[in-house]
């Protein structure tokens, strides 16, 4: 039986992780190789898997990765890294871009040849993203674009193409906003405590201050205000020669001292508890310090502190199963399926026409010098002469969507009763069958009330004495009709909930794009579009009957120019009957509820649309950068 050879990648291997630790300083740290995600946890870190091919592209990702993670390693501390952690998901994701590019940064100083490495890592990364044919902001991640712009500042180095392209599209931007911040980029690189300091203050010029949280620098301070203020009050002052006297005696018979000094410590705590019985309420605070108030409220609303709501108590977030027995979705279902039998034709003519638009865009290039695949024209000649020349080969190669989330936000509001509810559900379901089939993610989200003319929230409102401008003043409801990870063929039947009597009601359409907008913004896909679909302005009787005549379209203008300034999610909406472009920077306006179908099929495709003339065309936009 013939022994099995070695793997060639052995020795690579070997010395890879051998140096890697001595670059981490960390002779005890344990490195792998594997086909899970790189990264590293405590004493053990895993690298990208090495094939007994050896290929080019994977030895320098290997050595790229190891690099940066031994760096991380060595340059970062995880508990300091927490102290300063932002709050919110954004200012999160910028906050550990710039700290992970200021570890390669202050690495590539002490040791120049990581800078090439990881350049590789860096460019593997953005082929695999596809950055570089991103052409607009959108479609870049301001986060990515921020810790390449750190990493390009403090080193001077020219980054890998797709890196360049996404930094560029940012750049002006951020250092618009935040230019003179970064003017002490250099002087604050090998502190990781001034840089995390620097690091809040970039999200808060780029508009994200709302996500940072507490200063953990002024809460220590006052911390220990208040321990020396403490100390202060515990501190006696010297009445007579007792202490002395007592001191001699504790010298003289410890046992007898400690017997004694327990007995007055316990009549004291007798004394005490007495003397605070008998004060009971009259008890008085110490001279100087006045009684803790309650912390100020949060916010209802990120896009607007002065958004207030009445009472929040009987709003409610639920599935539309939750709503409707099984049984009767399945006759929902199929009684709008009935309704839009007359459209069947057209609407799988649309879904067709939307799935070979975006397949068409997924296959638009080529990899040459291939070992096989097909003949490429342009090496005939070669091939004639030597026809055993390698390389001669060509392969298509499908340029997948970046991890893609697309929300359809649909009014459930009584003035879509009828026709426009029922092909507001069943173009969702159109899409959101169409998109899956190409690989992008789809969530189905509602919004109305609970009933009319105020619910609960206006009768609590009343019992209180009406007190003046409440607010929002109703019940809210906001349906999660299919999730983004759920399969469409399991909540096919939940969009039939829309035909229910009774479900339609009011809308606020403000707080409803907000909580889609936070939903998205906890995803982990690069690229979140955003479609609400909508009949009009906000509507509320109760709410407007007691408020000024413009609170929830106030709102509403507030919110979008909030999603719109920190670019997390795409926006786009189209209006149904009513023109909604006063609202929504791209929007269409269908005049015939016919049109919504073919509406939607093309502003979806022009999104996926690599051309931005092009997009632009489709969308409305008047002016392209």
């Amino acid at each position: 039986m013939n022994k099995p050879t070695d793997n060639p990648a052995d020795p690579f291997k070997k010395a890879l992780a051998q140096a890697t630790k001595v670059m981490a300083d960390d002779a005890d740290l344990t490195v792998s190789y594997s086909v899970d995600p790189s990264g590293i946890s405590g004493d053990a870190m895993r690298l990208p898997q090495v094939s007994r091919r050896m290929t080019r592209e994977e030895v320098l990702l290997a050595r790229g990765t190891a690099d940066a993670l031994a760096l991380r390693h060595k340059f970062h501390d995880d508990g300091l890294h927490a102290r300063y952690n932002p709050q919110g998901e954004m200012a999160r994701e910028l906050y550990d871009a710039m700290e992970t590019a200021r570890c390669e940064a202050v690495g590539a100083r002490e040791m120049p040849g990581t800078a090439s490495n990881i350049d590789a890592k860096i460019n593997a990364e953005a082929t695999r993203l596809g950055y570089e044919q991103i052409s607009t902001t959108a479609e870049a991640p301001l986060p990515v674009a921020a810790g390449y712009l750190i990493r390009h500042l403090a080193t001077g180095r020219d980054l890998p193409a797709g890196a360049q392209n996404v930094m560029e599209l940012w750049q002006g931007f951020i250092e618009e906003q935040a230019g003179g911040t970064l003017e002490n980029l250099q002087d604050i690189l090998a502190d990781q405590a001034a840089f995390a300091k620097f690091a809040r203050q970039i999200i808060e010029d780029l508009g994200y201050g709302d996500q940072l949280g507490d200063d953990p620098d002024i809460m220590d301070d006052d911390q220990e205000d208040e321990a020396e203020e403490a100390g202060e009050d515990q501190e006696e002052p010297d009445s007579s020669g007792d202490d002395d006297s007592q001191d001699d005696q504790a010298d003289a018979d410890p046992e007898q001292s400690q017997d004694d000094s327990q007995d007055q410590s316990q009549a004291q705590v007798s004394m005490d508890d007495m003397a605070d019985q008998d004060m009971g309420d009259e008890t008085e605070m110490p001279e100087g310090e006045a009684p803790l108030e309650p912390p100020a409220p949060q916010p209802v609303s990120d896009a607007d502190p002065n958004y207030t709501v009445f009472s929040t108590e009987y709003d409610e977030e639920i599935r539309a199963e939750d709503l409707a027995e099984p049984v009767e979705l399945e006759r929902l279902r199929a009684y709008l399926d009935q309704q839009l039998e007359p459209l069947k034709g057209a609407v799988s003519r649309l879904a067709n026409k939307l799935q070979r638009r975006l397949q068409a865009q997924q296959s638009r290039s080529w990899e040459f010098d291939r070992e096989e695949g097909i003949l490429d024209a342009g090496r005939l000649a070669r091939v004639v002469a030597s026809p055993t020349t390698p390389l001669s080969f060509k392969v298509e190669k499908d340029t997948d969507f970046r991890d893609t989330v697309v929300t359809l936000l649909l009014d459930n509001s009584g003035s879509m009763r009828g026709r426009p509810i029922s092909i507001a559900a069943i173009c969702a379901d159109v899409l959101a069958r169409t998109l899956e089939r190409c690989s992008v993610k789809v969530e189905i989200l509602g919004f109305t009330t609970r009933a009319w003319k105020g619910g609960q929230s206006r009768e609590e409102w009343l019992t209180s004495g009406r007190p003046q401008l409440p607010g929002r003043l109703n019940d809210l409801r906001h349906i999660i009709y299919k999730s983004a990870d759920a399969p469409m063929r399991r909540t096919r039947d939940n969009l039939g909930l829309m035909m229910k009597e009774g479900l339609l009601k009011e809308n606020i359409d403000g707080e409803a794009l907000e909580w889609a907008h936070r939903r998205m913004a906890t995803r982990k896909e690069a690229r979140k579009i955003l479609m609400v679909i909508s009949d009009g302005a906000p509507v509320d009787d109760s709410t407007l009957s007691v408020n000024p005549a413009n609170y929830l379209e106030k709102h509403l203008r507030d919110v979008i120019a909030m999603v719109e300034k920190r670019k997390q999610v795409e926006l786009l909406a189209i209006g149904i009957g009513h023109d909604v472009t006063r609202y929504y920077e791209r929007a269409v306006t269908i005049t015939d509820v016919d049109q919504l179908a073919g509406a939607m099929t093309e502003q979806l495709a022009a999104l996926f649309d690599s051309d931005p003339r092009a997009r632009a065309r489709v969308m409305g936009i008047r002016k392209v950068s």
